[in-house]
């Protein structure tokens, strides 16, 4: 059978009596609440106070009796000694039935009435930094192509943002984006906008850029992922400090410059690299560069061949010393202004010509004999034997 006579005597909330119309309620119910609290504390008070005298009375207990085990001392003063203790302890037996007598006597309420059957504290840890990947230049070449063709969409996206909540909304919800390729995608991206003389949208992209360079170092001084730190970066920069926002601008202003320069370098690079093809499409058979040969030429050379006159070029030549003349003609042919023989060889050229014509017209013949052929013996393309039953 239950017994409920535990149940029967409860302390009521303090704020669920009913009381006169003429007593202020809150006031007693602040009196009450004041009592309850201070008698609670009183007892307590007297628990901890009969604990420590628990304590030492089995400290002292312990010591006499290791004390007459091993004969130190007075054997008759140690037993009287013990004697005394071991009423201490029974003064102590009867005070503690006491306060377990007048602690079940005391009414339960809203703060005795119940007890946790068990806590659990759970704290979030903040998530690790990344470990940086030992890759050689070839993987980590590789794996920024592969970021950019999965998402070089969603960079340019969040590159085109203006506004910080924007940005921030945009980070959170692709959180893949979060990382140093996204960063050097925007930093390629800038240079080929100023290379195309798209100043403010580099300006802008730079600005982008910046942000997120910003996050990953945050990251790095926190010792955290860098996608934990979205938030709080884009919190910090809207409602910074003068300081903090003097020195971000001051970063922005300082890699446009950077972005001017690099897209410079790269400019005058192509230029260099588009002479140098052009200069290696125009070398001669010998090696040498036309252009080269023909302004080293002596002035009376240079007038034969801007004139293209042969005749004056022949007596010019006669009319130098024979190893000048010969130092300078054999320039000419290594780079291709002079042709020795070119008559010569158009007359060749002529003379292959009849004959490209007697087998160009064998050779209509043969196509006419092969169409009457095929009139004949009609050829269906794209059937094989495999298909005819």
């Amino acid at each position: 059978m239950v017994d409920y006579s535990k149940w029967k005597n409860i302390e009521i909330s303090d704020d669920e009596d009913d009381t006169h119309p003429n007593i202020d309620t809150p006031s007693l119910f602040r009196w009450r609440h004041q009592a309850r609290v201070e008698r609670m504390a009183e007892m307590d008070k007297e628990k901890d106070e009969f604990k420590k005298k628990r304590q030492s009375f089995q400290a002292r207990l312990m010591d006499v009796k290791e004390r007459i085990s091993k004969k130190d001392g007075d054997e008759k003063a140690l037993k009287k000694e013990l004697e005394k203790i071991e009423n201490e302890g029974k003064e102590l037996d009867r005070v503690e039935n006491e306060m377990l007598k007048k602690e079940k006597k005391t009414p339960w309420n809203v703060d005795t009435i119940s007890k946790p059957g068990f806590e659990k504290t759970v704290i979030n840890k903040k998530a690790g930094r990344k470990p940086d990947e030992n890759l050689s230049e070839e993987e980590r070449e590789q794996r920024m192509k592969q970021f950019v063709k999965d998402n070089e969409k969603l960079c340019k996206q969040y590159g085109m943002l203006r506004k910080y909540d924007d940005s921030k909304r945009f980070l959170q919800e692709h959180l893949e984006l979060v990382g140093e390729e996204t960063a050097n995608y925007l930093v390629i991206w800038s240079i080929n906008l100023e290379m195309e003389e798209k100043h403010e949208l580099m300006a802008h992209v730079a600005h982008q850029c910046i942000c997120m360079q910003y996050i990953l170092e945050l990251a790095k001084q926190l010792d955290v992922d860098p996608r934990a730190c979205v938030s709080s970066f884009f919190s910090k920069i809207q409602h910074c400090i003068p300081e903090y926002r003097a020195q971000f601008e001051s970063e922005i202003e300082g890699f446009k410059a950077r972005i001017q320069k690099r897209a410079q370098e790269k400019i005058a690079e192509a230029v260099a690299q588009a002479e140098e093809e052009e200069r290696k499409e125009r070398m001669g058979p010998g090696g040498l560069d036309p252009a080269d040969v023909f302004e080293s030429l002596p002035d009376e050379l240079k007038a034969c061949f801007e004139s293209r006159d042969v005749e004056l070029l022949q007596k010019t030549i006669a009319a130098m010393p024979v190893d000048v003349a010969k130092y300078h003609m054999k320039r000419c042919v290594d780079s291709g202004l002079w042709v020795p023989n070119a008559a010569d060889l158009a007359d060749d050229k002529d003379d292959e010509e009849p004959e490209e014509a007697a087998a160009a017209e064998e050779k209509e013949k043969t196509d006419d004999a092969k169409s009457e052929k095929t009139k004949e013996e009609p050829i269906y393309t794209g059937v094989s034997t495999d298909d005819v039953d």
